[in-house]
């Protein structure tokens, strides 16, 4: 279903502190870490939905997740080590947790284990080179982990940094953020985007409980990353953008230049994963990378220059473009005295569906609570 933006141009949203500081879609699956942020025999610690976590791997290469708050005086299990193949000892008096979260040893006196003695545990799965935890009550579905095959099986070239950043505000200000095409023209001009892509048609799409916002610009210089990926490209071009979110927290992203009027995929790109995980209602970590389509450069170490280039150019999109203003955006929101009410422009058709469907979500995962 295509929904052309002229109907949202119009009219309010909901008051902003609505939109940020509501609760969390608890049964889905959310990225703790890459998978390779988690060796064997290091204990990683994480926050996600207000919940201290304590990741490590067992014996056998298979993640466990546990709460990161030891029973006796709430030390944290992350400050420990890991033991016996598969069980975190707490630092400061030694008790022993498996990824059950089951206290199995107390070193001290009779050594019996108090009955009380053991932390919350998460269902966890290693997919598309990520760790994902089921945060939720209901049992987990493997099925909704959200599709990112893109970097399965992908050759390493072709692949940027696995990287993270912490963004000092609410996930919905980033989604925003992201589902709204129409700001690389400004905030990420020369990088991402450039003034021949402020007027560009735009196409709202909803598949399932996905929303797709489209984006394409024609007769276009070819923004600066994109010039890169085409020796000898013509002075002009189509710019194509095209973002999915898919719930809750995870946006794919396919973006790219084809010549003017050729199909999209004729030309060359890259597809860009974001995946989002609320640690708190005000700060969120943010994983991503890329990988790129459309391959035009033959010489391995142009590629590798490349891959390079791409991911520093889109750390510093992320980090100190975007971060900077939707940082100072939670600022302000929470500093208004009263309610904001956002008005709405034609760019916003993408974050008015997305917020629709997951409200409606959160409404019915609150119902069966």
């Amino acid at each position: 279903m295509t929904t052309q933006p002229q109907q949202f141009e119009q009219g309010h949203g909901k008051p902003h502190q609505e939109l940020i500081g509501g609760p969390y879609l608890r049964n889905a699956w959310y990225v703790a870490a890459w998978s390779d942020d988690i060796a064997d025999g290091q204990i990683v610690a994480r926050t996600i939905m207000d919940q201290p976590i304590a990741l490590y791997r067992r014996a056998d290469g298979s993640v466990a997740a546990i709460e990161d708050r030891c029973p006796h005086r709430f030390a944290p299990l992350s400050m420990g080590k890991v033991v016996g193949g598969g069980r975190i000892q707490c630092a400061y008096h030694g008790l022993e947790f498996d990824g059950s979260g089951a206290c199995v040893r107390n070193p001290h006196g009779a050594k019996n284990i108090p009955s009380r003695a053991r932390v919350k545990s998460w269902p966890v799965i290693e997919k598309h080179k990520a760790v994902w935890l089921w945060m939720g009550a209901a049992p987990a579905d493997e099925t909704k982990v959200p599709d990112f095959a893109v970097l399965d099986n992908v050759p390493e070239i072709y692949t940027t940094k696995r990287d993270s950043i912490t963004i000092r505000a609410n996930y919905q200000l980033i989604i925003d953020n992201l589902l709204d095409l129409s700001h690389t023209s400004y905030l990420h001009e020369g990088i991402l985007g450039n003034a021949d892509t402020v007027e560009s048609e735009i196409t709202v799409e909803q598949d399932g409980d996905d929303v797709v916002v489209g984006r394409h610009a024609t007769n276009s210089a070819p923004p600066g990353m994109f010039a890169q990926f085409w020796p000898n490209h013509p002075p002009r071009v189509d710019k194509f953008t095209r973002m999915r979110w898919m719930a809750p927290s995870t946006l794919r992203l396919v973006t790219g230049v084809c010549k003017m009027g050729a199909a999209p995929e004729s030309g060359t790109g890259y597809t860009a994963i974001h995946m989002l995980t609320p640690e708190t209602a005000r700060s969120t970590l943010y994983h991503f990378t890329a990988v790129r389509f459309g391959v035009m450069t033959t010489d391995d170490q142009l590629n590798r220059d490349l891959q390079e280039k791409i991911a520093k150019m889109r750390r510093f999109a992320f980090a100190e473009q975007d971060a900077p203003v939707i940082e100072a955006q939670q600022r302000v929101i929470e500093a208004a005295p009263t309610s904001l009410d956002p008005i709405i422009l034609a760019v916003d058709v993408g974050p008015v569906r997305y917020k629709r469907i997951l409200n409606k979500m959160l409404e019915a995962e609150a119902g069966r609570a």
